[in-house]
């Protein structure tokens, strides 16, 4: 498994995403993951599903180092103490007594943002966190965070598919030590039905979706597909054994448009 370097952290290069993942459905799919080899589990308290993703992983086996798992805050969490409780409360729900990375999962304009970063860094100062970050966040805004925050961050975790240009976020990861965290990496299925990834497949007998996850990792970023199929579960980590040529990367990433956002919310910030 590829590991990627952020500011201190190693986030597994693919993991899995558990949006829409509930009760017994959740803990198996889960338990099978971390039974596979998946080293990443990626969660939110707006899942709904942080007890059932700790239950997975007590179930796997699966020794607690060897896993990085995410949770992230919802907005209305943003204020100093609400931070810190809902954090512990989220330690509650999974039983775990450190999240290996805590996210802000949207930007909320209503809390001034310096301070919720410097509650997320009071967070990771207790113990609550070894390390943590941001998602959905623009530009603009990663670098007010960093500006904002005592303490390094881990990552941005943002939409990112062959369809969604991304390059300002990503560039501005780089230039602060951030990893780019994927979620949506193939486009909520709508990959597997690309015909000219498909044939790119073809060259090296993966499926359209490998060669999606594959042109990601090659990026040095890290993908968290969600699927409830445990075929899919293999399929998407089974992407470290070739590697596509510069031609195909460079195919790949003429398909992307500013305009092609699958995720989009009224509350959302002004995208990049």
């Amino acid at each position: 498994m590829n590991i990627i370097a952020a500011n201190g952290a190693g986030i597994p290069a693919i993991g899995l995403g558990t949006w829409q993942l509930r009760g017994r459905t959740c803990a198996r799919i889960v338990e099978q993951a971390l039974r596979l080899g998946y080293r990443h589990i990626d969660t939110a308290q707006m899942y709904d599903n942080e007890r059932e993703v700790g239950e997975g992983l007590r179930a796997s086996g699966v020794k607690r180092d060897e896993v990085f798992i995410t949770t992230k805050v919802w907005t209305t969490h943003f204020r100093p103490n609400d931070l810190e409780r809902s954090a512990k409360e989220s330690l509650a729900r999974l039983r775990l007594t450190e999240i290996d990375l805590l996210l802000l999962h949207w930007p909320n304009p209503q809390v001034p943002l310096a301070e919720t970063m410097g509650a997320l860094a009071h967070a990771k100062q207790l113990g609550l966190a070894r390390h943590i970050g941001v998602s959905n966040f623009t530009v603009a805004l990663i670098e007010q965070a960093v500006a904002a925050c005592p303490e390094p961050l881990a990552c941005d975790q943002v939409e990112y598919h062959p369809y969604l240009d991304q390059a300002k976020v990503k560039a501005a990861c780089a230039r602060h030590g951030m990893a780019l965290v994927a979620y949506s990496p193939i486009a909520k299925g709508r990959i597997r039905n690309d015909r000219a990834l498909a044939r790119i497949g073809d060259r090296y007998r993966k499926t359209a979706a490998q060669v999606c996850l594959r042109w990601l990792v090659q990026q040095n970023v890290a993908a968290i597909p969600r699927t409830s199929k445990l075929e899919r579960l293999s399929e998407n980590i089974n992407v470290f054994d070739f590697e596509l040529s510069e031609d195909d990367m460079s195919l790949i990433s003429a398909m992307s448009s500013a305009s092609n956002r699958l995720t989009d919310f009224g509350f959302a910030p002004k995208w990049d």
